[in-house]
C-alpha cells in the first residue's frame, strides 16, 4: 500500500515537473498610456530614480522600504537598490541606456524572494503635444517563474502594477507641465510689463515753448 502511494506521488511530481518544463521560456509584459504633455515634461520623472518615488507603484507597497541611490541617480549608469517587506523583496535596477525624451533601458535584478533578471524599457513617442509612454519588461522564465505561470501569467502578476504606475506618471507629468506653462506665462507677462514701463520711462518729454 505504501509503495503504491509513493509510486503515485512520484508520478504526480514527475507530471508536474514536465508541465513546468513545457511552460514558455520567456515572458513579456507591456503597457502604454497617452499623456497630455510633451516628452520633456515626462522623461525626468522616469530618468531619475529618486524622482520615481512620486509614481512608482511598488513604492506604495512598502513606504518604509530602504533605498540606496547612486550618485548621480539619473541617466545611463545610474542604479537604485532596495530592501523591503515581503511584497517588494530585495533587488537592484541599473540604467543601461538613456536617450533624452526618447528611450530608457534598464536591467532589473530581483534578489529576494526569487532570484531573476529582466530587461525593462520605457519609450516616449510625442505627437501633437501629447506623448505615448510605453513601459515593457521581458526576460527568461526561471524554473520558479515557469511554476508560477501554471497559476497565473507574469502579465497578470504585474500588469496591474504597470497600469497603476503609468496612471500615476500621467497625473504627475500633466501637473508638472501645467505648472511649467503657468510659470512661463507669468514670466512672459512680467517681462512684457517691465518692457512697457521701460518704454514709457524712456519716452522724451515735450520741450516747453517760450512765449513770443
Amino acid at each position: 500500500m505504501v509503495k503504491k502511494i509513493l509510486i503515485g506521488l512520484a508520478g504526480v511530481v514527475l507530471a508536474l515537473v514536465v508541465a513546468i518544463a513545457t511552460r514558455p521560456a520567456t515572458f513579456h509584459v507591456e503597457r502604454s498610456i497617452v499623456v497630455a504633455a510633451p516628452a520633456a515634461a515626462i522623461f525626468p520623472l522616469v530618468n531619475d530614480y529618486q524622482a520615481r518615488g512620486v509614481w512608482y507603484p511598488w513604492d506604495k507597497l512598502d513606504p518604509a522600504m530602504h533605498k540606496t541611490f547612486s550618485t548621480p541617480s539619473f541617466g545611463a549608469g545610474a542604479s537604485y537598490s532596495w530592501i523591503g517587506n515581503k511584497d517588494v523583496g530585495k533587488g537592484k535596477q541599473t540604467m543601461t541606456a538613456s536617450v533624452d525624451n526618447t528611450r530608457i533601458e534598464e536591467t532589473l535584478e530581483f534578489i529576494e524572494p526569487f532570484p531573476s533578471t529582466a530587461q525593462v524599457t520605457f519609450t516616449f513617442a510625442e505627437k501633437d503635444g501629447s506623448t505615448s509612454v510605453t513601459w515593457s519588461m521581458g526576460g527568461d522564465n526561471t524554473f520558479m517563474g515557469k511554476a508560477m505561470s501554471l497559476v497565473a501569467s507574469m502579465d497578470s502578476f504585474i500588469g496591474k502594477d504597470f497600469d497603476n504606475g503609468l496612471a500615476a506618471l500621467k497625473s504627475e507629468s500633466e501637473k508638472t507641465f501645467a505648472a511649467q506653462q503657468a510659470a512661463a506665462k507669468l514670466a512672459a507677462e512680467q517681462a512684457a510689463a517691465a518692457a512697457a514701463v521701460a518704454v514709457d520711462g524712456a519716452a522724451p518729454t515735450a520741450a516747453p515753448t517760450t512765449p513770443q
